[in-house]
C-alpha cells in the first residue's frame, strides 16, 4: 500500500499549497500514524482473560472463545509479567536462539527492499531513465501483492500440514535462489539476463512469511510459559531493529546500488544459517522440549477434568485417563511442531 500511496501523492499533490510531493508524503504519513495510534486504544483487545474495556468490539463471547482455544491447544493462560518471569526467560537458551533465527530470516530476505533502487538505476542507451518516478514506486506493488498472498498461503499450509519448521526451510531454500542469481549478476552483469534480475526481486517476496511461522512455532515449543513467549517475541523484534539500524547501511550501501558487493552474498549466508538453525531446533524440540509440553498438557487437562467433575462421572481409572490424556497431548504436540 505504501507504494500505491506514494504514486498517488506524487501524481496529485506535488506542488499543492507550495509543498513538493515528497513533503506531502511526510504530512500524510504523520496523520495516518496519529489516527491509528489513537485507534489502538479502542481496537487492540489485549488479553482474553483481561480484555481491554475500551475495545467495544471485543465481546465476552470472543473472550470465552479465545480461552477455550487456549485450553483446546494446551496453552497456559496469559498472565501479568513478573520479574521472576523475566529472569526465567533470559536464563534459558530459547530467547537467544529464536531471536537469532528471526533476525536471520528477516535480514536474509532484505534484498527486496532495494527493488526500487534497481529500477531507478536502469537507463536507456541515450542516458534517460527506463522507468519514471511513479513507475519506480508502482512496480514493486506487484511484489507486495505476492507477499500478501503468500503470507496467507504459508500460514494456511502450516495449519493444514500441521508443521512449521518444514515451511521455514522451504522459504529459505526459495530465498537462496535469487541470492545466487543476484550474486552472479552484481559481479558479472553481462552473464545474467535482466529478466532473471527482475524475477529474482519478485521471488524475494515469496519468502516474507517466516515470521508468523517462527512465532507460531514458539507458541508450540513453550505453551506452558506465556510470559516467556511475550518476552521472546519482543526481544526478537527489538533485536532485528537494533541490528538492521547499522548493518544494512554497511551491507547494502546506497552508493553501490544496484551492484552490491556483499549484500546478496550475506543474504545467502543468512538463509543457509536459517536452514541449519531450523533443523537444529526441530531436533532439540523432539529430543528435549516435547517432554515438558507433555507434562504441561497433562496438568492442564487433568485440572480441567477435575473442574468438570470428570473424575466422578466416568468409571475409568486414573491410569486409563492419564493414558488417554498423554496420547491426545502427544499427538497434538508432535503435529504442530
Amino acid at each position: 500500500m505504501s507504494g500505491a500511496l506514494q504514486v498517488a501523492i506524487s501524481n496529485t499533490l506535488d506542488g499543492s499549497s507550495g509543498l513538493a510531493g515528497w513533503r506531502w508524503l511526510f504530512v500524510i504519513n504523520a496523520i495516518i500514524t496519529v489516527v491509528w495510534g489513537i485507534a489502538g486504544f479502542f481496537m487492540i483487545p489485549d488479553l482474553p482473560n483481561n480484555p481491554n474495556p475500551r475495545a467495544f468490539w471485543f465481546t465476552k463471547g470472543h473472550a470465552v472463545m479465545a480461552m477455550e482455544r487456549l485450553e483446546r491447544h494446551n496453552r497456559a493462560e496469559p498472565k501479568r509479567m513478573t520479574w521472576a518471569g523475566v529472569k526465567r526467560t533470559f536464563s534459558t537458551w530459547v530467547v537467544y536462539f529464536i531471536a537469532v533465527l528471526y533476525i536471520a530470516t528477516v535480514l536474509g530476505s532484505f534484498g527486496y527492499v532495494y527493488f526500487n533502487l534497481f529500477l531507478k538505476s536502469l537507463k536507456h542507451p541515450d542516458g534517460s531513465n527506463v522507468w519514471s518516478t511513479s513507475q519506480v514506486n508502482a512496480i514493486p506493488i506487484g511484489g507486495g501483492a505476492i507477499n500478501v498472498v503468500f503470507v496467507w498461503i504459508w500460514a494456511l499450509l502450516s495449519d493444514y500440514l500441521q508443521t512449521r519448521w518444514t515451511l521455514i526451510v522451504a522459504q529459505a531454500v526459495i530465498g537462496i535462489i535469487p541470492c545466487i542469481i543476484m550474486s552472479i549478476w552484481t559481479s558479472h552483469p553481462a552473464s545474467v539476463a535482466l529478466s532473471a534480475v527482475y524475477a529474482s526481486y519478485f521471488i524475494c517476496f515469496l519468502t516474507l512469511g517466516t515470521a508468523p511461522l517462527i512465532f507460531s512455532w514458539l507458541s508450540d515449543l513453550i505453551p506452558q510459559d506465556p510470559e516467556a513467549r511475550s518476552l521472546i517475541v519482543g526481544v526478537a523484534v527489538a533485536g532485528y531493529y537494533a541490528v538492521s539500524a547499522w548493518s544494512q547501511v554497511l551491507v547494502w550501501p546506497a552508493v553501490q546500488a544496484p551492484y552490491y558487493k556483499y549484500g546478496w552474498q550475506s543474504a545467502l549466508v543468512l538463509w543457509v544459517l536459517v536452514i541449519i538453525m531450523t533443523c537444529a531446533l526441530r531436533f532439540i524440540d523432539i529430543r528435549y522440549l516435547l517432554p515438558k509440553r507433555l507434562a504441561c498438557g497433562t496438568t492442564i487437562l487433568r485440572a480441567n477434568a477435575v473442574e468438570e467433575g470428570f473424575s466422578r462421572q466416568t468409571p475409568e481409572s486414573d491410569e486409563d485417563r492419564d493414558s488417554k490424556m498423554t496420547k491426545q497431548i502427544q499427538t497434538s504436540a508432535l503435529a504442530t511442531s
